[in-house]
């Protein structure tokens, strides 16, 4: 009797919490379809009724406003993906390999080092916005790509995530094992230290690929020529006045425009699950 009492308990909460599993994962879900759903609406039924699970037939209406507009897909897509993977490529290597130096060498400075990086992510992007912009216009390199991805390479955020992830996951024996067998430091850091930071690394390359991805203030102060806009800077194109923004666009740029997230988050999602179980067997 209390073996029945406690399968039937357990059936019980299992199906408690796999409705509220479903139910988050719904709820996760219901944003992105919703503006999916918008992107096939005229503007008209936006206004009228916001809220709609159902498509619409006016996609094709929606699209020949970006043909008004001079709104390029393809070009905005090649040229944020140019942007935020190179960004993305830089940000988390360099990042690793600052947090290697910190971690596995010990230096006179290390510390001091580590808290200037500290000190650096407390400054907000904007403060320095335009002593940025007037150094990249006297080097002749606005209107160009580089401004907006080499300084991916100094990503304080990143280092310190990378720092702490490095410390318990990486056992310095390995490394001193390495150094033994005669490998060099960039032959130990690449084949060693950055499989063991996998996990680590899809997690920093998801969030760093998706802030340049969605990064509008910076292109816009940079880039001029309209061949050189990125994808967010395309769809703010779209939003005219009161009078004359046709949402039904702007919801179909903003989706081409998350479709790529989804992508990357896809691809890189089961190194962030494989880390998770790694650090839950640990445990």
């Amino acid at each position: 009797m209390d073996k029945k009492k406690n399968s039937v308990g357990s059936i019980v909460a299992r199906f408690f919490i796999y409705f509220f599993l479903i139910l988050l994962a719904a709820l996760s879900i219901l944003p992105f379809w919703i503006m999916a759903v918008n992107a096939t609406r005229n503007t008209p039924q936006i206004q009228q009724h916001a809220l709609s699970l159902l498509p619409s037939v006016h996609i094709k209406t929606n699209w020949a406003v970006f043909e008004a507009k001079s709104f390029a897909p393809m070009t905005g897509f090649m040229n944020s993906m140019i942007v935020s993977a190179g960004a993305t490529l830089l940000s988390v290597y360099f990042s690793s390999l600052t947090a290697y130096s910190i971690v596995v060498y010990r230096w006179k400075f290390r510390r001091a080092f580590f808290t200037f990086i500290m000190a650096v992510l407390m400054i907000p992007s904007q403060v320095v916005t335009i002593g940025f912009y007037q150094m990249m216009y006297k080097v002749g390199l606005n209107n160009n790509f580089l401004p907006l991805i080499l300084p991916s390479i100094a990503a304080p955020a990143v280092v310190f995530y990378m720092k702490q992830y490095m410390e318990p996951a990486l056992p310095l024996e390995i490394v001193q094992a390495a150094r033994v067998d005669g490998a060099g430091e960039f032959f130990t850091f690449n084949r060693i230290a950055l499989p063991i930071m996998k996990p680590a690394i899809a997690t920093q390359a998801i969030f760093a690929f998706v802030q340049k991805w969605n990064e509008l203030f910076m292109p816009t102060v940079l880039l001029t020529d309209s061949k050189k806009y990125t994808m967010p800077m395309m769809v703010s194109l779209l939003k005219g006045d009161i009078y004359k923004t046709e949402l039904g666009s702007v919801y179909l740029g903003l989706t081409l425009t998350v479709l790529p997230l989804f992508v990357v988050y896809f691809l890189l999602s089961k190194y962030i699950i494989a880390g998770v179980a790694l650090g839950s067997v640990k445990g």
